[in-house]
């Protein structure tokens, strides 16, 4: 598989993605709190779930549930095989970062304190939202 061909997922944003329902976004949570890295380059913060390649469909539904994002792989090296997904750029900032924090109270102590020093170390604007009620 190649690389998406929007680099950093400035691509338009799709808002609401047909494939995306409370259960899309819980489980997409869920990766990220499980498996997930809050961080960046040092220039540009990004989001990224990295697993063996046995979980390519779950990658495939991501990129596709998640459209402005990037998927890279599969990759062998170092005795691992991998695939890596990515949000970046307009698409970070613009829909993957409100997401989480529409539903920050369902993180777990660690992971929202990775999302908050990412939000922080790269100056992301955040609203106050509180999960909604069904969240």
């Amino acid at each position: 598989m190649v690389p998406d061909s929007r680099p950093g997922g400035d691509a338009a944003i799709d808002p609401k993605s047909p494939e995306r329902d409370d259960l899309s976004v819980g489980f997409l949570l869920g990766l990220l709190v499980g498996e997930g890295h809050f961080g960046g380059d040092g220039r540009q913060p990004q989001v990224t779930l990295r697993m063996h390649v046995r979980h390519e469909e779950t990658f495939n539904w991501l990129h596709r549930t998640y459209s402005g994002s990037a998927l890279y792989g599969p990759y062998h090296h170092g005795g691992r095989s991998y695939y890596q997904w990515s949000a970046r750029g307009r698409y970070l900032r613009e829909e993957i970062v409100p997401l989480v924090q529409r539903h920050r109270s369902l993180l777990d102590e660690y992971t929202a304190a990775r999302f908050d020093t990412m939000c922080e170390r790269y100056a992301i604007p955040r609203e106050s939202a509180v999960a909604s009620p069904d969240a």
